[in-house]
């Protein structure tokens, strides 16, 4: 008997093993993919992405995720928009969202650079390729804000940072604030201006998903994106009362006169109000409610029909004994 339930234990053990990585399996990984294209326009912005191992090497990298993107959001797929080729460097990227440049691209994780095309992503990753779009010095800079998706409920005002990623002198990342770049709302500038740490805030004048990203003049600079729902509703104003006029005193309606009791009456009201004291001072509630009585009733039965069953079943007990 002990065999069957330790058998019958590992096959349920098995068993939900088995369910749950179907069910993480079904889940899929998902990550947000931004792609510029070669006229420096966003072709993506923050788009879910569904990624799955194409190359086999069971691990889920940047190449993965572009060319997963390509095949759900490019006309003709990833055959049409992209492609890849393994030279001295690895593997490297020869055709981002149709366009092919002899290599010249740039891609980053969650506003990082990525070393190369084979660097692994997570579920909920944010990945961002760009097409340069100066092919002498490649002077394209990638750029971003500090908040990639935002829900204003209660203010239409929206403070970001804007910043670029970039290399210093040794070839190390760096980060630094962008100046002077103005904001824009769904591709329509704002006039809204960076300060010299790359702040600005915008003021949204209607409701819905918007997308704020930036241009700038003194660099060239990869669109940023942040993601705006906006669903605050600015508050009522109560009109302010008017004086009343002349008409409305005019013709406000006359009150009534209630002509005063007569004695009888009066007489009776104090019959009424005598005979409700007694009844006050008495302790008897003057509406008949016995409500609580019967709840005390209801109450002692229950714990009456407990006692007895105890005992009942008490005696059967040690009766068989």
């Amino acid at each position: 008997m002990k065999k069957i339930i330790a058998l019958f234990m590992a096959l349920t053990l098995v068993l939900s093993v088995s369910v749950l990585f179907a069910s993480a399996e079904g889940e899929g990984t998902n990550v947000y993919v931004t792609i510029a294209d070669k006229d420096g326009k966003l072709a993506l912005a923050y788009e879910s992405v569904s990624v799955a191992d194409i190359d086999g090497d069971e691990v889920l990298t940047v190449n993965d995720v572009l060319y997963a993107a390509h095949e759900q959001f490019y006309e003709g797929g990833a055959a049409a928009g992209y492609a890849t080729e393994t030279t001295k460097w690895g593997l490297s990227l020869m055709k981002l969202w149709g366009e092919a440049n002899g290599g010249s691209y740039g891609y980053t994780i969650n506003d990082a650079f990525a070393w190369s095309m084979t660097d692994p992503v997570a579920d909920g990753d944010y990945v961002a390729a760009y097409v340069y779009t100066d092919l002498n010095k490649w002077s394209d800079k990638y750029s971003y804000f500090d908040r990639k998706e935002v829900e204003l409920t209660e203010s239409t005002d929206l403070t970001l940072t804007l910043t670029i990623a970039d290399f210093d002198a040794d070839s190390m990342p760096i980060t630094l604030p962008v100046a002077g770049a103005e904001l824009t709302i769904d591709g329509e500038p704002t006039g809204v201006i960076t300060d010299e740490n790359g702040t600005a805030t915008v003021t949204f004048t209607k409701g819905g998903k918007q997308l704020v990203s930036a241009t700038a003049t003194e660099k060239i600079i990869v669109p940023p994106v942040c993601l705006v729902n906006v669903t605050a509703i600015e508050k009522e104003t109560t009109p302010p009362t008017e004086a009343p006029t002349e008409l409305d005193e005019a013709t406000e309606p006359v009150k009534e006169t209630i002509a005063p009791a007569t004695k009888d009456q009066a007489t009776k009201d104090e019959a009424t109000k005598d005979s409700a004291t007694k009844d006050s001072s008495s302790g008897t509630p003057a509406t008949g409610d016995a409500t609580m009585l019967w709840l005390w009733i209801v109450i002692a039965a229950v714990c009456l029909c407990g006692i007895i069953t105890a005992i009942v079943i008490y005696k059967k007990k040690y009766a068989k004994k």
